[in-house]
């Protein structure tokens, strides 16, 4: 017998600034994919940026403010699920610690820190997704972002629901967890290290022979994207999610949408 909405847990989506600004077609393949999933999904509207940049940077006073808005806006929900290692890495690795001498706000970040997943761990580690039923013909390879492969421990997730996908080809990134020299702020900071590390990676995403790169964090996305389009390349881009929604009608990162 189905479950009824009352029975189903609670997600509460956090979209990430660069989805909602460049790549809104993630979120809504984000929620396709969790309501597949057996879940009621919710986006609260008070969510802002995670603080990332601003810790990041040193400043520990906007990053607390903005953690607190977080905490404020998600805490009233099951778990809370990003398309985006870097700042599910963030809410679950760094609010705890940001509140050492707040005891009640550190408690509370401890809480959504200990429910709060990245899109495709929480599919396949919590909700025990084992396949996906999407169409994607052609050859890809995968691209492992920093902070979801060495915050999280997300490496085989990804590639497992990948396999299901009808008609896809997964062929492995030489170089997969090396970084592609975005880094947030480490771009800007050091440009000329950062246009070395991403030539590097794009060359060696060519090299596999795929025609589309995926990865799930669009930071990284938009980089890759941005330096494949400059080279040239005919290697499409597009965020893990969108693929294994079969939401694809989209442009891929970096066509026409000012990526």
């Amino acid at each position: 017998m189905p479950s009824s909405e009352t029975d189903k847990p609670r997600v509460g989506l956090f979209v990430t600034c660069l989805v909602d600004l460049f790549r809104p077609s993630v979120g809504f393949a984000a929620v396709k994919l969790l309501e597949q999933a057996g879940c009621a999904v919710f986006v609260p509207r008070l969510q802002t940026c995670c603080g990332q940049p601003a810790h990041n940077a040193g400043d520990r006073k906007d990053a607390r403010a903005l953690a607190r808005q977080v905490i404020d806006a998600f805490e009233a929900y099951d778990y809370v699920v990003a398309p985006s290692g870097s700042c599910a890495g963030m809410i679950r690795e760094h609010y705890p610690a940001m509140f050492d001498d707040e005891a009640e706000t550190a408690h509370r970040a401890h809480g959504l820190a200990r429910r709060t997943w990245e899109l495709v761990s929480f599919l396949r580690d919590v909700r025990g997704v084992e396949r996906v039923e999407a169409r994607f013909p052609g050859r890809v390879t995968y691209h492992d972002s920093c902070s979801g492969l060495r915050e999280l421990a997300i490496k085989e997730q990804p590639r497992r629901l990948l396999r299901s996908v009808a008609g896809l080809e997964l062929v492995e990134l030489p170089g997969a967890e090396a970084c592609c020299g975005f880094g947030g702020t480490f771009c800007v900071k050091y440009p000329e290290i950062s246009n070395r590390m991403v030539e590097d990676k794009s060359e060696a995403v060519e090299a596999t022979g795929a025609e589309t790169l995926l990865a799930g964090d669009l930071g990284c996305l938009l980089n890759m994207a941005g330096k494949l389009k400059r080279r040239g390349s005919a290697v499409r881009v597009r965020h893990v999610a969108e693929v294994l929604a079969g939401m694809t009608a989209d442009p891929a990162i970096g066509d026409g949408n000012g990526a």
